[in-house]
């Protein structure tokens, strides 16, 4: 269904419907149907070029969560930009990465001064990560719109604090060649579509359809089954995953993965049913040699390259 035709059957501020229509599981059969592109080259540029923003001083660890993924499934070069505060040790304890120190405000995020340097970083990247770890402030808000307006062919994952963009000026998205990622999970989408949580667990797959409608993007609405909906109207679900996955930092993983497969050369449909399905595996993966819960967020990236390998062998 195109986007014009929702829109025609759903207007954005109606209440959102009791019950919605089924979404495709995400299986093995379905990924093998639509791999991710192979590198371009035989050079690290040729498997894509990644570009990480967010952290603050209370949340250093979210950047090198996100970024250790992107790595891990397939990116070749990557970037990272956080405050200034963590640079050197993030530099330390990601040596595969250029860090990229920024201008700090007092509370220890990154200041809206940084605005040009980000996007001159951006428009030089094949896909970029938004908001792990970043305050949900005016700073913030400010860094992400300037980089939506900066270009429309720019690929993007929006995450956590990135996220209140959209509440602030929700246009700016629709204006994308191709559609931002975003990745909500209930609280965060009660937010976006100014509703209660209750209402976003009873019907998920109702709720990203609708934050698909009003902001234009293809939307990964996080929780015990994981759903994803591309402006199209295109539906998947993620039910495979382990409830150990609900631990501190695993959305962050989940957020690099997927920018790791756009700066691929992964369509953004193709990078979310990727990035999903990868991040469940990897949690039935941990839990089966941990015992259930208990493993950490960092572990789940080192689970990926043989997760890939399985699949595409």
């Amino acid at each position: 269904m195109s986007q014009a035709a929702w829109r025609t059957m759903h207007e954005a501020d109606e209440p959102m419907a009791e019950r919605s229509d089924s979404a495709e599981p995400i299986t093995e059969r379905l990924l093998r149907g639509m791999p991710p592109p192979p590198p371009s080259s035989d050079s690290k540029d040729g498997r894509g070029r990644v570009l990480v923003l967010g952290g603050c001083r209370e949340l250093p660890g979210a950047i090198r969560l996100a970024a250790e993924a992107a790595m891990r499934v397939g990116a070749g070069k990557l970037q990272i930009a956080v405050c200034r505060d963590l640079a050197v040790p993030l530099g330390l304890l990601v040596p595969e990465a250029m860090v990229v120190g920024l201008q700090q405000t007092e509370a220890g995020g990154i200041s809206r001064t940084n605005a040009d340097e980000v996007v001159k970083r951006a428009e030089r990247c094949d896909a970029v990560l938004l908001g792990p770890g970043m305050s949900e402030d005016a700073d913030t808000t400010a860094i992400v719109a300037a980089v939506l307006r900066a270009s429309s062919t720019i690929s993007l994952v929006l995450d956590a604090g990135a996220l209140c963009v959209l509440s602030d000026e929700p246009g700016l998205t629709k204006r994308l060649a191709t559609p931002a990622v975003i990745t909500p999970h209930a609280g965060e989408m009660a937010g976006l579509l100014g509703r209660e949580r209750e209402t976003i667990e009873a019907d998920p797959l109702a709720a990203a359809r609708e934050a698909t409608e009003r902001f234009g993007t293809l939307t990964v609405m996080k929780g015990g089954a994981t759903y994803i909906v591309a402006p199209n109207g295109d539906a998947w679900c993620y039910e495979g995953g382990h409830v150990g996955l609900a631990t501190s930092g695993s959305g962050d993983t989940l957020a690099g993965l997927i920018v790791g497969l756009l700066a691929r050369g992964a369509d953004p449909a193709r990078a979310a049913v990727w990035g999903v399905y990868c991040h469940g595996e990897a949690g039935r993966r941990l839990a089966r040699r941990h015992g259930g819960i208990g493993f950490l967020a960092r572990e789940i990236p080192t689970e990926i390259p043989s997760i890939l390998a399985e699949i595409l062998v």
